[in-house]
């Protein structure tokens, strides 16, 4: 069972992209300090349009952001649509970009820079995620289109 620290985070994040999103991105861009995005895809099963709030990092133009799900055992819904259509949109504030993602897997040219780059911006997060599961994380670069 989640513990009490656990559920209020959950609960936290799963407040503030609503906020972000119903808003039209005038409010949540931060959340306790982080940049977050509003990832913009399509439902990969349903066809169905989706959106999430997820922290970010830059590296030059690019965002990338990391498929961690908080170290649970899957990937996050958001990571499969991707996968399914790369051409996604990534909201920051108010400014819609589209962009086209690219899977950067542990292993793979580039991963732990980019792995670094994230981890710091969100006050060592991901590492901890690590820490929770077996599968391995993949960081995700969205780069303007």
């Amino acid at each position: 069972m989640p513990s009490l620290t656990d559920r209020l985070t959950h609960t936290t994040i799963a407040a503030h992209g609503k906020v972000y999103a119903r808003t039209g991105g005038r409010i949540g861009h931060r959340l306790l300090g982080v940049p977050c995005l509003l990832l913009h895809t399509v439902g990969a099963k349903s066809g169905l349009p989706r959106i999430n709030s997820l922290t970010y990092a830059m590296d030059g133009p690019a965002y990338v952001v990391v498929a961690s799900a908080g170290g649970g055992p899957k990937s996050p819904g958001w990571y499969h649509n991707l996968r399914a259509n790369p051409q996604v949109v990534a909201q920051v504030g108010t400014r819609r970009v589209p962009v086209t993602s690219r899977v950067v897997m542990p292993g793979e040219h580039d991963y732990e820079r980019l792995w670094r780059l994230v981890n710091d911006q969100n006050k060592q997060r991901y590492a901890a995620y690590q820490r929770l599961t077996s599968r391995p994380i993949p960081v995700v670069v969205l780069s303007p289109s």
